[in-house]
């Protein structure tokens, strides 16, 4: 806050297994953050990318894969707000301490999709035999409602 015209460069690797959720997704190997701290004109942003490997299964298909994401950081920093309404606009830090990686892991938690697909036409899996669609039709008879018996009928002739 004091140095106007530096810069301070970041390179660091984060474990963030803490928030791996079973059933979901988990972290592959440590996330990756780099970028910077400046001070441009008095006014101190960070600037970073956060790279991560996440193995998860999709919700459609049940397939297994691993989801690479890069996430930027683009915040500015300040040591105090001076209305509480721009809270949202600026991360207040105490006693001047930053700490990057609760602040990527909150970024990179942001920007999670809510729901993993494989592609955005995904067929999913069928409900009676279980087989991934998106490999091709199943063997199973489709299931007419009964109200429609008698058109089903009309198609078989």
């Amino acid at each position: 806050f004091q140095s106007e015209g530096s810069s301070i460069p970041i390179h660091h690797e984060a474990g963030f297994s803490y928030l791996d959720e079973p059933g979901g997704f988990s972290f592959r190997n440590p996330v990756l953050i780099e970028g910077s701290v400046q001070n441009e004109a008095r006014i101190v942003s960070i600037r970073a990318d956060v790279t991560a490997d996440i193995d998860t299964i999709f919700d459609r298909c049940a397939s297994d894969m691993t989801l690479h994401m890069s996430v930027p950081m683009d915040h500015t920093l300040v040591r105090e707000l001076n209305r509480e309404e721009d809270a949202d606009l600026y991360i207040v830090l105490e006693n001047a301490l930053l700490d990057v990686e609760a602040l990527a892991a909150e970024d990179l938690m942001l920007d999670m999709p809510s729901k993993f697909l494989c592609q955005e036409d995904c067929k999913g899996l069928c409900p009676t035999c279980g087989k991934n669609l998106n490999d091709g039709p199943c063997d199973c008879a489709k299931e007419v409602d009964p109200r429609l018996a008698v058109l089903a009928e009309l198609l078989d002739d």
